[in-house]
């Protein structure tokens, strides 16, 4: 039988770090899984790491190399090859405990099934914190948007998807020059559709480390305003609160000044809310204009 799991991880110019990765995938206890690898353009020996691991058959690896696209690319890429039941995306700088796999097909058969699009779990630090908080324990699902604002989860927590689900829901946008879109995107289409199965254990390690994107996030910003101005529209629309939609209106009117886009407000999904936004929206284009900060705001 095929494999039930894939575990993708997209990859630039990390082969210093990699091995993590793939040294807890060789200790997994449940070897039902594939590890696709999507190099996004890598200029260091990623390659021919990757091609030893490959040739020592410890595990099954796919690899793709691709042109830089950015970590959104790289996702694109990995949805559209992806062929197993479930993914779940571990980054080139992270890792999984030794069970990890065998915690997310198990729980999957007993529970798992079309009325869900997936597992949430946590992640934790190297040192075994969870990351913000653990998830109710009396909740059994839920959307990931309600996981934070209706009960007030915080810190990220790992995903897994149905890939049915993330290979038919719209790819992330390419911009020209742009090589950053903000993830979640796909993750509130889905959420539109079906809830996510809970499952309060540690599925990942990470390490946020000085290259990577939490914590360069105003660069982002900076960077990437069209992907920006283009998700926070889809924020916007599906926002599950007041609260929540007009803090997604001011970040869309400060993409939408470093575009110059004077059809900011026509474009809008909710033109009263960004017209109540705009003043605020203004301010905060202003301050990432101006700032030598780089993490300050959340993506």
């Amino acid at each position: 039988m095929p494999p039930i799991l894939t575990v993708f991880t997209p990859t630039y110019n990390r082969g210093y770090i990699l091995h993590l990765c793939y040294e807890s995938l060789k200790r997994q206890t449940c070897k039902d899984f594939i590890w696709l690898i999507i190099d996004d353009g890598s200029t260091d020996n990623t390659r021919e790491i990757v091609k030893g691991w490959i040739s020592e058959n410890a595990i099954p690896i796919r690899y793709q190399f691709q042109k830089n696209q950015g970590m959104h690319g790289a996702h694109n890429t990995a949805y559209e090859l992806i062929d197993t039941d479930l993914n779940v995306c571990i980054d080139s700088d992270d890792y999984m405990p030794d069970d990890a796999v065998e915690k997310i097909t198990s729980f999957w058969s007993k529970f798992g099934g079309e009325k869900y699009a997936g597992i949430v779990g946590l992640d934790a630090s190297h040192d075994q914190k969870v990351i913000g908080t653990k998830i109710p324990a009396t909740l059994k699902e839920a959307t990931l948007s309600d996981l934070y604002v209706k009960y007030k989860v915080k810190g990220d927590k790992k995903l897994v998807y149905r890939s049915e689900l993330t290979r038919k829901t719209p790819a992330y946008p390419l911009f020209q020059g742009e090589k950053y879109c903000p993830l979640s995107y796909k993750y509130i289409l889905i959420d539109q559709e079906y809830p996510l199965l809970v499952l309060n254990e540690i599925l990942c390690y990470v390490e946020y480390l000085e290259d990577g994107s939490s914590l360069n996030i105003i660069k982002q910003y900076k960077r990437n305003p069209r992907s920006f101005s283009f998700f926070r529209k889809v924020a916007m629309k599906h926002a599950p609160s007041f609260k929540e939609r007009f803090r997604e209106a001011v970040h869309y009117v400060s993409s939408s000044f470093m575009i110059k886009n004077a059809k900011y407000l026509i474009e809008s999904p909710n033109k009263i809310t960004t017209l109540l936004a705009t003043p605020f929206g203004i301010a905060l284009y202003l301050y990432i204009q101006n700032t030598g900060k780089s993490t300050i705001i959340k993506s």
